[in-house]
């Protein structure tokens, strides 16, 4: 049959009509795909336009109430503080109640009353003691009735509220030492301490003239025994960022004090069990009469100081035993007592190898070796304490102390950094952390490495167009609940926020050590439990996959009502996750009194992760309770 004949052509014709019509269908579909993912991200814009400065009006603080959004897709947050959102609950939404006033204080894992049935030596009950299942609370810890937004940064390290810290004790308990003074309605911290009555600027001055504190050598520090933080909170303008605790005892807020002012803390003590930082953490540690047997217990706690110094790292130790032929009498105690506890000090840095820098009036400097070549040598001398037969020296989540000492890594020569030196800060921040340069972080490459600071670049770029007061001021205390290279903190460094990092206990890899390497600080933390923390103490928490990790360890209700007792009220939460997971904690904080919205991922609506940021509602409890 010839090519031409009517038969063929029509045979042509309807393919032709068949091509075309899918052509046209498939064309129609992307066109309403992309129209419904435009419709999807449209709040975005309205985001943005919500978003204006925040200037709080700190004499509204009348208790609200709350209405939750109906759906996601309308809702446009505002993340001022002004303190007049609406509440009121619907049937619609599984609502939690408030928690009485007297939980207002509440810290779970460090409650003083759970505290009293466990072991009083070695402090033991002033460690981690946290809820059973049975114990934990469904309600939200409410704020004070007067509650107010804290004074933004650097005022804050100066003044904070007396309602939202209504305690006293520490004003008259240390007036004479300069801690913290009621004025008005408000708190001022002098700057001075217990060993720096001329004020905390003057000591750290001090300090400088022994060693080098302003060339960018010393960027990670920590506080044992920290009061108020005041060390910690004027080494931050000499870009030295300290983390500073303290236990929950008779100094009823300290560690609360040290974050209402923005400053860096955690509620800690040294006790049985190591600290949740890992090791070659600090380029310096520092006790200031922070009252620590260092002398006891065969030097366990100099021991583990040991630990989380960075080789070359700084000991910094004033106040009793230190200048005690001064002091003595001030001190309430015998000059041979005195002598004694500095021989014993003095012997256990010795068998630890390191080297006394310098004792100058009130101070005494001490610094850790680079390398254990010749520590390991001298063994043969020193019997006690032997090297650590531990295979994992960053083990600091619920570990005992050991009588030992954490071995450094290898080293060919003895004037080499053990584990590999780091950059000076502010270039540490970027650099390729030694952990990574060595290869002991599995499946973390220099090319990974440079790969996650582009990316944290761009996600910081999408943060700061929905949710501008990410850069003006609005937040100052940040946690990363699950920080993994640090990304998050070091695309942050520019601005007057500090960051929190935490890496989830048992991770795998292990990547706090990265964290402070690149100098940034954090912990170690199951977030199945609570933080040691005091409740309203973070502006700011970002939770990257944080769920999908933990959706089949534990109630991820547990969790949310963490965050909620230690968010601030008008505190900002950034969720990424799967839709079916944010989903399902929309479900959970619609009915925790916060306002909240799901938006695509920053590459766009194709990402199957997408973000959620939330904002927790003002409101406070009632007046007539009794807290």
């Amino acid at each position: 049959m010839a090519n031409g004949s009517p038969k063929h052509h029509h045979q042509l014709e309807a393919k032709r009509k068949r091509l075309t019509w899918i052509v046209g269908v498939s064309g129609l579909c992307v066109l309403f795909y992309v129209l419904g993912a435009w419709q999807h991200s449209s709040p975005l814009s309205n985001l943005t336009q919500s978003i204006t400065k925040a200037d709080c009006d700190v004499s509204n603080h009348a208790a609200v109430s709350y209405n939750p959004p109906s759906s996601s897709s309308s809702l446009a947050l505002d993340f001022d503080s002004h303190h007049q959102s609406q509440i009121n609950n619907t049937a619609s939404v599984n609502e939690f109640p408030p928690c009485d006033m007297s939980f207002s204080e509440y810290t779970p894992c460090q409650d003083t009353h759970r505290g009293r049935k466990f072991d009083r030596s070695m402090l033991k009950y002033r460690e981690r003691h946290c809820p059973t299942k049975d114990e934990l609370l469904l309600c939200l810890i409410p704020a004070p009735p007067k509650y107010k937004t804290p004074f933004k940064w650097p005022q804050s390290r100066d003044y904070a509220w007396y309602d939202n810290i209504p305690h006293k004790e520490l004003s008259i308990e240390k007036a004479v030492q300069n801690w913290i003074q009621v004025e008005g309605d408000r708190f001022r911290f002098p700057g001075g301490g217990t060993m720096f009555t001329r004020g905390a600027d003057a000591y750290i001055d001090d300090i400088n003239e022994l060693i080098p504190l302003t060339d960018g050598s010393i960027r990670t520090a920590i506080d044992t025994g920290c009061g108020v933080a005041s060390w910690g909170a004027y080494l931050l303008k000499r870009d030295i960022i300290a983390m500073s605790f303290a236990p929950r005892d008779t100094h009823e807020a300290q560690v609360w004090f040290a974050l209402e002012r923005g400053v860096p803390a955690m509620i800690g003590i040294m006790a049985s069990q190591r600290l949740p930082y890992p090791a070659r953490a600090f380029d310096m540690a520092h006790c200031s009469r922070c009252l620590i047997p260092w002398h006891k217990y065969d030097g366990m706690y100099l021991i583990e100081v040991d630990r989380v110094l960075r080789p070359g790292g700084y000991w910094i130790l004033s106040g009793p035993p230190i200048h005690w032929k001064k002091y003595w009498r001030g001190w309430e105690r015998s000059q041979e007592d005195l002598k004694q506890e500095q021989d014993a000090i003095e012997a256990v840095a010795k068998r630890l190898c390191w080297k006394k820098v310098v004792e100058k009036n009130d101070l005494s400097v001490w610094q850790k070796p680079l390398n254990h070549i010749d520590c390991i040598a001298s063994r043969k001398t020193y019997k006690t304490p032997h090297m650590c037969k531990s295979d994992n020296p960053d083990a600091g989540w619920y570990k005992e102390m050991e009588v030992c000492i954490t071995p450094l890594p290898d080293v060919s020569s003895s004037d080499e950094v053990a584990g590999g030196a780091v950059e000076k800060w502010p270039a540490r921040a970027f650099a390729t952390p030694p952990r990574i340069r060595s290869g002991s972080i599995p499946g973390i490459t220099a090319d990974k490495f440079k790969e996650d600071i582009v990316l944290w670049k761009d996600r910081l770029t999408h943060y700061k167009h929905i949710i501008s007061p990410l850069i003006k001021g609005r937040y100052r205390n940040i946690m990363d609940m699950n920080a993994e290279l640090g990304g998050f903190a070091a695309a942050l460094a520019k601005y007057p926020v500090w960051v929190m990092n935490v890496v989830p206990a048992n991770s795998n890899p292990d990547t706090l050590g990265v964290i402070y390497e690149r100098g940034f600080i954090g912990t170690y933390q199951d977030w199945c439990e609570a933080v040691s923390t005091y409740p309203r103490t973070y502006d700011l928490i970002h939770a990257g996959g944080v769920f999908s990790i933990y959706q089949d360890r534990c109630d991820v209700t547990h969790i949310l009502l963490e965050m909620d007792r230690i968010l601030r009220p008008e505190g900002t939460v950034i969720f990424r996750d799967t839709v079916e997971i944010l989903v399902k904690i929309q479900t959970i904080t619609n009915g925790m009194r916060w306002k909240s919205q799901i938006m695509d991922h920053e590459s766009g609506p194709f990402n199957p992760e997408k973000i959620l940021v939330a904002v927790k509602t003002y409101w406070t409890g009632e007046t007539k309770q009794k807290q």
